[in-house]
């Protein structure tokens, strides 16, 4: 089920604000970012993906099957962050990582290993019995990325996943992320900072006012000015 598209997806809020005959497609084996401005509706678009709203129009799927029809031992395949990182802040890293695990229908003689080898990828071992609520930003959110990769999932969607992390952590994540591509992951995160996701990023596309209006070359050696000048000529085109 390594792959992840939408097609017509379509989610409006009151005022007019969210997402709008979005298509788009996640392959396995890449990692394909999100970009745009604050506002720009990524985040929505991510929730309407791994169901955590409900689109107005259009449909999600997820390999062969359309999100309706994802079976439990399919979402056991697929990690996710998005919005506040998922843990029990009166828990322990390590027993947060071990729930997590088995939400994830990790067998429980594996669970201990697979903890283990989490929280030595994204450097926690020195904290895993520290409860969560004490942690620092940028542990806390190294703890929701342990939860969303431990147990190697095949489709995998992160919400701006270095904005807490300090340059070691950012470093670190490039690695895990590309290992699990590497593996054979789909794998979708939306960020806003564009010289981050160019290092490893396979496509890049980018999302203004609630709509997709183009991709960037991720080789591109000034990114940045790419990326202002496609969304000023969306918003031009917009006023005509």
């Amino acid at each position: 089920m390594a792959e992840l598209k939408c097609s017509g997806l379509t989610r409006v809020f009151p005022g007019g604000a969210g997402v709008h005959r979005i298509d788009l497609q996640v392959e396995a084996g890449q990692v394909h970012a999100l970009v745009g401005l604050n506002g720009a509706g990524k985040t929505t678009l991510l929730r309407l993906l791994i169901g955590m709203l409900l689109p107005d129009a259009g449909t999600v799927g997820y390999g062969s099957r359309r999100l309706g029809d994802v079976r439990p031992a399919d979402w056991a395949r697929v990690g996710h962050m998005v919005g506040h990182p998922l843990a029990y802040p009166e828990l322990v890293v390590r027993t947060n990582l071990a729930l997590a695990a088995r939400l994830h229908w990790v067998s429980p003689n594996r669970v201990g290993g697979v903890v283990a080898m989490a929280m030595a990828e994204l450097d926690l071992v020195k904290h895993a019995d520290q409860r969560v609520r004490i942690l620092s930003q940028g542990n806390l959110q190294r703890v929701g990325l342990a939860v969303a990769l431990q147990h190697e999932p095949d489709v995998i969607v992160l919400d701006e996943p270095t904005s807490a992390l300090d340059p070691s952590g950012v470093l670190l994540l490039r690695k895990v992320l590309l290992r699990r591509a590497a593996a054979g992951a789909a794998i979708l995160v939306s960020s806003h900072h564009l010289d981050e996701v160019a290092r490893i990023a396979d496509r890049i596309t980018v999302m203004n006012r609630g709509e997709l209006v183009g991709e960037l070359d991720p080789t591109s050696p000034d990114i940045e000015r790419a990326f202002f000048a496609r969304v000023l000529a969306d918003d031009q085109s917009r006023v005509r």
